[in-house]
Formats: structure tokens, C-alpha cells, sequence
């Protein structure tokens, strides 16, 4: 078994960035109307509790937002109707989430092509006029201004997204999409300049170049740029088989300097530097059809990132939140290799954990390492999160950490692995059926609950110790509090257990 020690105090030399609760992924905007969607979300704000939810299908005809009709005269008019957006708008701000909202795709009536993208056929094509996209845009910003007050300016406005592939931009058309930048960005402002607006919402091809060139257009064109952003995958090219895809995860080292070279890219502009650098999508694979993603090994990986991603980025949204999701279809099984922190059913996967673990981590940073995270908090309680990385590892590791400290101490301790908070066993072992009933939903759910323990540790020296066995490719939250308060009179738990 591999071995590691560490000592949690403070002063430690590592600092620790902590945005993961800053915002998550969700499908396609309408997909907030079907009551599954919601009870996905609900849970994972109960549990987690992100401040952004940033997706696609602003504008796609099934939100219903732009209109057209002919008068009289035969003249064409536009107008806009906001009924499905105020309900998914208020079904959001119900649960806590502000919008990071992207602008995207196409509505039909406006577009100069027919080309699109998804099961729901989102549209990737221009706008016939660049007049028609500016008025869209104005008249989205002024009516949430006039339904949400001031608070609307606090929602983040990314222009499209992954303009850099053919898939999402006709022809990766670099130059035609500087331009819808410059509308967007210009007409934006005109509304209210205290919006915030950012791009170019790229993935990883060509994302150097991509960069490089939106942030000279930027600054040629003295755009007042409010934050930049780009997408994050880290799976190796897939193999195929029936329905799914099956790849290796890159090194989460060498795949986290592709961030720290855009940010170079942003801050060589004097003007932007220091701007945020937000990263509106984040997973392993980028397909969601990948059962990697159900995983612990899944689980374990994002705690690796989660502890660095940080360094050079405002934000970085997981994608996505929930299953509810079409991009490829509507899935056959609950458990499909979907992108979602939970399962249809509304059952949580490991990597949900993973996120659920990291927002409790705010205070004084104690340790960061590639294993784990520890910080101090306000109250003086302890808080860390340890995770083994099997790719990195190869087998079970112990992790022992020392905490200069007096008295007496509680460890409570929430372990994912194998065998604990891993639906996905469970719904393997059982046959994988592609139907659930009331009863093995049920149980799903109570499976997918990470195990709960608890010990006395008691300082010696001025020294407080303890080591935490984790399994292939586990993740254990940790948590240490005073435990010097005194029992009942007459109460002894010792006589109680023993007789």
C-alpha cells in the first residue's frame, strides 16, 4: 500500500482557490420545463448549492422567444414573446441560481441557413441581418431588466458557443463570428453598460490560435471585453461501441496547461489583463455518452482538477448538472454515460459528491496537494477533501495528516468508492435494467448516499494524528471539531455499550 504524510497548518506555502459552487451546465434552456429537470436541479442546490446555471437554446424556437408576423401591408415585424423564459427565468431564482446567460442558437425565422446541431436541432447559422440579432438581443436585456430590476446586470452574458467547430458555427467562421461579437457586445452596452459580456466560448481546437486572434479583434477594435471564456474536456479520443464511447483521461497536469496559456493569451493585452476567465464547460469526456462519467474513477479525477482549477479561473462550470439532457437523444437507460452530477430518477452519481464535498472547503488553506485539500474555518473546525486517483496511484493509498492541536477532537469522515455512494454497481449487479420501478429507484437513491463514520481523535504532545485508508480511486470528505464538552450527569457511553 502507498503511504503519504502531511501536516495541516497554516502558513503551509499552497494557496487554495475554491470557485467550485460559482456556477454548473445545464442541456438545452427548455429542457427547465419538464418537472424531472427541476427535481434534479432542486437536489443538487439542497445539496450542493451552485450561484450560476449557464446553457444552450436561449433563442431556440422551443423557448418561443422571437416571433414574426405580417401586417396589413404584407410587411414583415418582429416581436417577442418572453412567456417560457419568465418561467424557466423564475423556476432558476427559485432554487437560488442566477443565469450565466449564452446567447444561442439561432432562432429559425432569423437565420440565413438552414445547418444545425443536436437531436433538437439548434440552429448554427448567422442572422440574415445583423439589425434583427441586435434587436433580439436589446429586447431579451430590457424586459429582464423590467422584470428582475438591477439584478439582471449581475447575470454574466457569454456571445454563442464553440464558434471555433464546424458543428456550432457554420464553417468555423472566424471573421463572421468577430462580427456577431462586435453587434452583440455593441448593442449589449447600448441597453446598459454595466452588463457584462465575454467570449469566445471555445473548446479545445485550434483554442490557441482562437484566443489569440479574439483578443487581438478585441483590442483593435477597443471592445470593452468584461471577462473571457473557453470550455475544458480531458478525454482521449474515443472508441465506439453500440451506444457508447470509451476513452482514456489525459493527465490532469499537462491538460491544466491549456488554461494557464489562455490566460496568458487574456492578461498579454494590458487593457484585459486580470479580467475573469471563466470556464462555461468542464467535464472528462465531452460526450454524453461516456460511461466514465457515472464513475468513482470520474469522482476522483474532478477532485484532482478541482483543486487547481482555481488558480487561473473566476468560474468553472461542470457540465452539466442533471440527465434531463438530448443532445444525442433522449437516453435509453437511467444510467447512459450521461454528463449529469445525477442520474434520471433523481439519483445522485459519484462525481455529485465530489462537488458536494468541495463547496464545504472555505477558510484558511492548510494543505493542497495532488491528493488532497485542507482549510481551516472561521470556527476553527478542520475541513479537507482526500481523494486516489487509481491512474495516478495504481492501488489503495493511506494518507496520514498531523494538525498541530490540544484535546480532544471528532473525525467525521463521508467516503464515495467502490462500495459506498455508487449507484452504478448497484444497477450493474442487479442487471442494468433500462426501466426502474418505484421500489429499485428507491433503492438506487438510498445506495447512492457516501458512508458516514465517526472516531475520537485525541492530541498527544500538541499534536493531533490521524490516517484515512482510501481504495482505488475513493473520495473522503474530512471534517475535525472540538469534542471537549462534557455528558449528562451520570451518562457513560462506555457502560452504556458494554453492560
Amino acid at each position: 500500500m502507498r503511504e503519504t504524510q502531511y501536516t495541516l497548518q497554516p502558513g503551509c506555502g499552497q494557496e487554495f482557490h475554491n470557485h467550485a459552487g460559482e456556477c454548473v451546465g445545464t442541456g438545452r434552456m427548455g429542457l427547465a420545463l419538464h418537472r424531472e429537470y427541476f427535481e434534479q436541479l432542486r437536489l443538487v442546490q439542497e445539496e450542493i448549492g451552485f450561484s450560476h446555471i449557464r446553457g444552450h437554446g436561449l433563442f431556440c424556437d422551443d423557448m418561443a422567444i422571437y416571433q414574426e408576423y405580417r401586417d396589413a401591408n404584407g410587411e414583415t415585424h418582429a416581436e417577442y414573446n418572453f412567456t417560457y423564459l419568465d418561467r424557466v427565468m423564475d423556476s432558476y431564482r427559485e432554487v437560488g441560481l442566477k443565469p450565466f446567460l449564452e446567447l444561442g442558437f439561432m432562432p429559425e425565422k432569423m437565420a440565413s441557413g438552414e445547418q444545425t446541431v443536436f437531436y433538437w436541432k439548434g440552429n448554427v447559422t448567422p442572422p440574415k441581418t445583423y439589425a434583427a440579432w441586435r434587436a433580439l438581443v436589446q429586447a431579451l436585456l430590457r424586459h429582464l431588466l423590467e422584470r428582475y430590476g438591477e439584478d439582471a446586470l449581475t447575470w454574466p452574458i457569454e456571445v454563442w458557443n464553440e464558434p471555433n467547430l464546424p458543428g456550432f458555427w457554420k464553417g468555423a467562421d472566424k471573421q463572421e463570428y468577430f462580427r456577431l461579437f462586435r453587434e452583440t457586445i455593441e448593442a449589449v452596452k447600448e441597453v446598459d453598460s454595466r452588463f457584462r459580456v465575454g467570449g469566445p466560448a471555445i473548446c479545445g481546437v485550434q483554442d490557441v490560435e482562437w484566443m489569440q486572434d479574439f483578443m487581438s479583434f478585441c483590442h483593435d477594435n477597443a471592445l470593452p471585453l468584461d471577462f473571457a471564456t473557453r470550455h475544458f474536456y480531458t478525454f482521449e479520443t474515443p472508441d465506439e461501441d453500440g451506444r457508447y464511447s470509451y476513452g482514456a483521461l489525459r493527465d490532469p497536469d499537462e491538460s491544466l496547461k491549456e488554461l494557464q496559456v489562455s490566460r496568458d493569451i487574456v492578461d498579454s493585452f494590458p487593457e484585459y489583463k486580470g479580467i475573469p476567465m471563466h470556464i462555461t464547460e468542464f467535464n472528462t469526456s465531452y460526450r454524453p455518452d461516456s460511461p466514465v462519467h457515472d464513475t468513482t474513477r470520474n469522482a476522483a479525477y474532478v477532485a484532482r482538477l478541482l483543486a487547481r482549477l482555481g488558480e487561473v479561473n473566476a468560474s468553472y462550470s461542470y457540465w452539466t448538472f442533471g440527465d434531463v439532457f438530448e443532445e444525442m437523444g433522449v437516453p435509453f437507460t437511467p444510467f447512459h454515460g450521461g454528463f449529469g452530477l445525477v442520474a434520471n430518477g433523481c439519483i445522485p452519481k459519484p462525481t455529485f459528491w465530489t462537488f458536494a464535498f468541495f463547496k464545504k472547503l472555505q477558510g484558511e488553506c492548510l494543505l493542497r496537494s495532488k491528493e488532497a485539500v485542507a482549510v481551516r474555518r472561521a470556527d476553527g473546525s478542520i475541513a479537507g477533501v482526500a481523494w486516489n486517483l487509481g491512474q495516478e496511484t495504481g492501488g489503495e493509498t493511506a494518507l496520514t495528516f498531523t494538525l498541530p492541536a490540544e484535546g480532544a477532537w471528532c473525525l467525521l469522515t463521508r467516503t464515495v468508492d467502490e462500495d459506498h455512494a455508487n449507484p452504478l454497481k448497484i444497477w450493474h449487479d442487479l442487471g442494468e435494467p433500462s426501466s426502474l420501478s418505484p421500489a429499485l429507484t428507491k433503492l438506487l437513491r438510498e445506495s447512492a448516499v457516501p458512508a458516514a463514520a465517526t472516531r475520537r481523535v485525541n492530541a498527544e504532545n500538541g499534536e493531533a494524528r490521524f490516517t484515512l485508508t482510501l481504495a482505488e480511486n475513493a473520495v473522503v470528505s474530512f471534517e475535525l471539531t472540538p469534542a471537549n464538552g462534557q455528558g449528562d450527569r451520570g451518562y457513560s457511553y462506555e457502560r452504556a455499550v458494554k453492560g
